[in-house]
């Protein structure tokens, strides 16, 4: 395993060669040949005349989750359609049945008619690789298949390197209170790292005082700015003071991640290590100008496996994130029991859900989870739970009226409101419309109150910010 301290970060930095780099891509292109990773006892069962890996039948259903408490609280301010994701189930001729999911409005690609008529009759072991089914899909595929030969599904992925691999909890940002109780229960169930969101409109000088509080210095928090810290001369200094708490253990994209000279600033600035999204910049060029510290990896299994084999070989840690409800949690393990550098805490989200969709959740300790040793995924589907939440799919993405205001401690107010777009309030601090990160800020979500003040000021909101002083 990889030690989180800042020296053992850095030494997995080193430039790729060209022909590390060509080594990795060549390992990447062969774990994503199908055949090739296939146990004998799949092979077998794909060569059997009669097709016993050809897929019979595929059901999907969509259910709205419940989020808890303290995170519905936050999720309902930006990203509500996150309650939604669709259940896929595909039975072999075999008579074994897969599971996977899609989290409607968010997972890299949902599975859509096309798809699923397509994959029909087909003999699975041969589609399993296919990124472009969608999450949910491929996912109950290499389910079905894994089950059809008595293998765990990471069989199927590779080289088993290890037993455990790392969970992160995770809740988008909030209130400084709301962060502090999320670490605090986060500690309490085993997890040894969350993962929030840096945001110019709370204070996140108080996020880290208050949550460092309720966890030991070997708990990390780990915190993606999105690049809202706009460029290194205003970013260092921020991290600068959040890096004074021990528990503070990777930022992720600080500043703009194309900004090359820039973060190579912050890095030589802070002993935090930086983690960038794969791919921007290109792969060579992060690795070669030294501008992170490790990746954040996710996507269909095909990608997943060859970017994971890349940040591998270049010795560069990074966080698998999948994300859903306990689903995609435990996929996400069999990715990292063969991929040798997923050592930095997995991100999955499934904290944020009433229900876990499994039937057991898993089990964290000291930070790890066990990765599963029986057939296919190593969970079953909760169907009670299925059938309890089961509703129509939307037709469109829910985007419910929100108008939220962000105030300052010298009366300075910010009304914004949702404009049809995800992230739209990001999108605002992005452009540099809002101001920049200070101490004592804070955002809360005006219910709709029915009056005529709410309704004209959520109109004027959603065409850009309004700014007051006081009271609007």
């Amino acid at each position: 395993m990889i030690s989180r301290s800042s020296a053992e970060f850095l030494s997995h930095s080193r430039p790729l060669t060209r022909r590390a780099f060509l080594r990795a891509g060549l390992a990447g292109a062969a774990a994503a040949m199908p055949l090739a990773q296939l146990p004998r006892a799949v092979a077998a069962l794909q060569g059997k005349r009669g097709g016993h890996l050809r897929i019979e039948q595929i059901k999907r259903t969509t259910v709205k989750l419940p989020f808890r408490e303290t995170p519905a609280r936050s999720m309902a301010r930006e990203l509500p359609h996150w309650a939604w994701t669709e259940v896929c189930e595909v039975q072999l001729k075999s008579g074994h049945v897969g599971i996977g999911e899609t989290l409607l409005y968010y997972t890299w690609g949902a599975t859509d008619d096309n798809d699923v008529a397509r994959a029909q009759g087909k003999n699975a072991a041969e589609l399993m690789w296919d990124d472009s089914l969608g999450a949910g899909l491929q996912m109950a595929i290499f389910d079905a298949v894994a089950r059809a030969g008595d293998v765990p599904i990471h069989h199927l992925f590779g080289e088993k390197v290890h037993d455990r691999t790392p969970l992160s909890w995770w809740n988008i940002d909030t209130s400084a209170a709301d962060m502090a109780s999320e670490c605090r229960e986060a500690y309490s169930q085993g997890y040894m790292a969350y993962k929030t969101k840096g945001r110019p409109w709370f204070d996140v000088w108080k996020q880290v005082e208050l949550a460092a509080q309720e966890v030991p210095e070997s708990f990390k928090i780990d915190m993606d700015f999105n690049d809202t810290l706009l460029d290194a001369e205003r970013a260092i200094p921020i991290l600068k003071d959040l890096e004074k708490y021990p528990q503070v253990g990777i930022y992720e994209s600080p500043i703009f991640q194309n900004d090359i000279p820039g973060n190579q600033a912050i890095r030589a600035a802070t002993r935090v290590p930086i983690a960038m999204h794969y791919g921007n910049p290109g792969p060579a060029t992060a690795i070669r100008e030294q501008v992170c510290d490790g990746f954040v990896i996710g996507g269909g299994a095909s990608r997943t496996i060859r970017r994971g084999h890349t940040a591998s070989d270049a010795e560069l840690p990074f966080w698998l994130q999948l994300v859903g409800t306990g689903i995609t949690a435990a996929y996400s393990l069999h990715f990292g029991a063969v991929l040798s550098h997923a050592t930095w805490p997995a991100v999955n989200c499934h904290q944020l859900y009433q229900v876990h969709m499994t039937e057991r959740p898993i089990k964290v300790e000291e930070g790890f989870a066990d990765v599963p040793t029986t057939p296919g995924l190593g969970f079953d589907l909760d169907r009670d739970a299925l059938e309890k939440y089961r509703v129509p799919k939307p037709t469109e993405r829910p985007d419910p009226p929100r108008l939220l205001e962000t105030s300052w401690p010298d009366g300075r107010k910010m009304y914004i409101a949702n404009t049809g777009k995800v992230n739209f309030l990001l999108n605002i601090a992005r452009a540099g419309e809002m101001p920049f990160f200070e101490k004592g800020v804070d955002t809360v979500r005006l219910p709709d109150d029915g009056s005529q003040r709410w309704k004209d000021l959520y109109q004027r909101a959603r065409n850009g910010p309004v700014f007051t002083k006081g009271q609007s």
